[in-house]
């Protein structure tokens, strides 16, 4: 505490901060749903190697802002070696957990807790989350493509290229790798 300030109490984050911050980021919104207070907006991004990336932000005003990167489709298989493979991350990469959504889904979520949620912190958990996909391309990319044959990536500039830029300090060796 400084100088006897007494703290307050943390300030109220809602969808409509949550938006604001996405148009100041430069992310466009695919679409936006919200039910029983807690909103979400769908986006396509791009990582450096990964492009059209579904990403979900989801805002509960009275709990935490999530971040879901969609990281493949339902996985399919009944192999083992894919749970594994979603726990062993969950170990490799701080700040961020791996699960399986209710449709199968594997997805990497990034958790802000309402009181520290702005929109740089924001910015870097959707860049660490771009970031990690992109680090797993190839680990992924069965998932991703039959025979796991990455195809050549698109003749254009990603989408949000700068976000990386914006954030590289805070993402150390995701964006030096």
């Amino acid at each position: 505490m400084i100088d006897g300030a007494t703290p307050g109490p943390a300030a109220r984050i809602g969808p409509s901060e949550v938006e604001r911050w996405l148009a100041e980021l430069g992310l466009e919104t695919v679409s936006r749903a919200e039910r029983e207070g807690v909103a979400s907006w769908d986006l396509l991004l791009d990582g450096r190697r990964r492009f059209d990336v579904p990403v979900t932000v989801i805002c509960d005003p009275d709990l935490a802002v999530i971040v879901w990167l969609h990281l493949a489709p339902p996985i399919g298989d009944s192999f083992r070696s894919s749970y594994r493979r979603l726990l062993r991350w969950n170990d490799e990469f701080p700040f961020v957990k791996f699960a399986l959504a209710p449709d199968e889904r594997p997805i990497l979520a990034v958790e802000l807790p309402i009181g520290t949620v702005d929109r740089d912190a924001l910015g870097v958990a959707i860049a660490r989350a771009l970031a990690i996909a992109d680090v797993l391309l190839e680990e992924t990319a069965a998932w991703l493509w039959i025979g796991g044959r990455i195809p050549p990536g698109p003749a254009r500039e990603p989408r949000n290229a700068d976000l990386f830029g914006r954030y590289a300090d805070r993402l150390g060796e995701l964006v030096a790798r």
